[in-house]
């Protein structure tokens, strides 16, 4: 398997490349009435007080985000600060859940960390109800944060408040999910469409000039939300785990997508003139170990609530007097470990092994590690010895059989004589040593649908690859991730590839930014559009799409983009490369 979602604090396969988040918008001429408002945003941090405890980016904690936003201030002190919901600890969301008592605890911990960063704003999701009705009217009662929910009436929470802004008025309005409802022990959520409506209506009465949404009912129901009411300038989601970016736009409505856990603060910029927002910019910016700790939070939090907060390199942890402020971390030299890791010198997105290595550290902090190259004379001999066919390969020694950490990664370990290998599909992959290479070919796997396909199409074209579209044969016929009308697109393609091959780009490019006109004839021109339709119906177009799939189905390719380079290199991009990164990679 090449392409797989990742599990939680997982090394993905393969290289991804990076891309800038930062964007603007309408293009425009400054005056000495425009003004540039900071909107600061989090959400979905489930009371993350640390940083996460994983092996890539182990980003987030409430004393570098403290940090950050006192630096923040310092330039633009009239910057707002918001939270979408899903703060409290405890629940099937978070991850560090342990009983509650401690979830309980440390919720109370997040609490206070947000009041000493001054917030101006926090929504409330279902979440605020994981320890009961009386825990949440306690937390509003003695917090001094601003709740709100236009549709939960319950203590001090607010259903919407007006910020002045440099003299823009900028109305935040918050929406509770009905799910709360079970959990509430009496108090009653009502519909949250209704209660929006109104609310919005009652802002701008007020004379809000820009509303901000904060809603923790799932993005679905956002949409529904902001196509239905009109006037929400811009909409901080919650529930965004999953998220594909972190921002998108709808009609005249900005989505902000918070980063899961908190682990990065968002920064949206507002160019605002004569009260109407003329461009934006949306920046996450990450919580790294580069950002050093807040003394004021350091001071209320306790030293460690597991024993993998206790951190030091060659070390084991132990946490004593757990979730408490007497609590403390004791260390004792961890046993050695060793790691074989085979890789090669002629793939070049094989050279990243930081994230397997760092993610078998958090399990084995003992660990030596130590390289071999194919087709260098003893990686050779291990490779047919063992039986490996997927680079770079991960080889524990068999001493890991003792280590605490063993047993909850045993069932993605394969035994190899005396070593035991890392499941290639959960560490990643780059190079199959079991497919013939073929010098300068190149498989681009690949939806019409994503946003980012006619800018790819276009920086691709140079390097001609194979196009395979994101297709499975079904008993019925065939599916695609956006649903029957996308594979219906790849019938119609593959037919003119066959019958047209040099109009095949040109279509597939005019396509990718046409998918919401049905007239896909628009873009067929000079081709018989009688022919390519009756083959696209038929047999003869389900034959050849299930060959343009077929590799897919051999390599388990089941999202895109991914390359596959010379028939064996293996890579996915995230955004949209360059030119020049392409070129790096292929023309190497």
């Amino acid at each position: 398997m090449i392409k797989f979602p990742p599990k939680a604090d997982q090394p993905t396969a393969g290289i991804v490349l990076s891309l800038s988040f930062a964007f603007c918008g309408l293009s425009f001429a400054l005056n000495s009435y425009a003004e540039e408002i900071t909107i600061l945003y989090t959400g979905d941090s489930h009371a993350m007080i640390y940083p996460c405890n994983c092996p890539k980016e182990p980003d987030g904690g409430v004393a570098r985000r403290s940090t950050l936003v006192k630096e923040i201030r310092k330039a633009n002190p009239h910057a707002l600060l918001l939270d979408s919901g899903g703060f409290f600890g405890g629940g099937v969301l978070d991850e560090y859940t342990q009983n509650t008592q401690l979830d309980s605890f440390r919720t109370k911990i997040n609490l206070k960390a947000m009041e000493l960063m001054r917030y101006d704003a926090v929504a409330l999701g279902d979440d605020v109800f994981n320890f009961g009705k009386e825990f949440f009217q306690e937390g509003i009662d003695k917090t001094n944060l601003t709740f709100l929910s236009c549709n939960l009436k319950a203590g001090k929470v607010l259903p919407y408040l007006i910020k002045d802004i440099l003299g823009t008025k900028i109305g935040i309005i918050a929406v509770s999910p009905l799910s709360a409802n079970s959990k509430a022990g009496g108090l009653i959520l009502s519909e949250p469409r209704s209660a929006v409506a109104k609310g919005v209506a009652s802002l701008k009465n007020s004379g809000a000039e820009i509303i901000v949404l904060l809603s923790q009912l799932g993005e679905s129901e956002d949409l529904n939300l902001i196509n239905d009411i009109q006037g929400i300038d811009c909409l901080i989601t919650g529930r965004s785990r999953l998220r594909e970016e972190p921002f998108s736009k709808t009609g005249n409505t900005l989505i902000l997508r918070p980063a899961w856990q908190a682990r990065r603060l968002g920064k949206l910029s507002l160019t605002v003139e004569d009260k109407k927002i003329k461009s934006y910019k949306v920046e996450e910016l990450p919580l790294s170990k580069l950002i050093p700790d807040d003394p004021d939070i350091s001071a209320i939090l306790p030293s460690c609530f597991v024993d993998s907060d206790c951190k030091r390199e060659g070390s084991v942890g132990i946490c004593q007097d757990p979730g408490t402020l007497d609590s403390s971390c004791l260390f004792k030299q961890a046993n050695k470990i060793g790691l074989l890791i085979v890789t090669t010198r002629d793939c070049v997105t094989c050279a990243n092994t930081e994230t397997a290595v760092n993610f078998l550290k958090t399990r084995f902090p003992g660990l030596i590690v130590s390289y071999l190259y194919y087709p260098e004379q003893k990686a050779a001999k291990l490779v047919k010895e063992l039986g490996i066919s997927d680079l770079p390969a991960y080889l524990l020694g068999k001493e890991v059989e003792k280590e605490k950490g063993f047993s909850g990664l045993k069932a993605n370990l394969q035994k190899k004589g005396d070593f035991y290998l890392l499941e290639p599909e959960f560490s990643g992959f780059g190079y199959m040593l079991s497919r013939k290479k073929i010098k300068g070919r190149l498989d681009l796997f690949l939806s019409l649908y994503d946003k980012n396909t006619p800018r790819l199409l276009d920086v691709i074209k140079e390097f001609n690859p194979d196009i395979h579209f994101l297709a499975v044969e079904l008993e019925n016929g065939f599916d695609s991730p956006k649903g029957g009308l996308e594979a219906e697109e790849y019938l119609r393609a593959v037919c003119i590839q066959k019958y047209y091959p040099q109009k095949f780009w040109d279509y597939i490019s005019c396509r990718s930014i046409s998918l919401n006109s049905s007239w896909w004839e628009d873009c067929a021109g000079g081709i018989e559009l009688d022919k390519i339709k009756s083959c696209a119906k038929g047999q003869e177009g389900a034959l050849l799409l299930r060959e343009n799939i077929s590799l897919n189905k051999e390599l388990r390719i089941i999202s895109g983009p991914t390359y596959l380079l010379d028939n064996q290199e293996i890579f996915g991009s995230q955004g949209l490369p360059s030119k020049e990164e392409l070129r790096k990679i292929i023309k190497r």
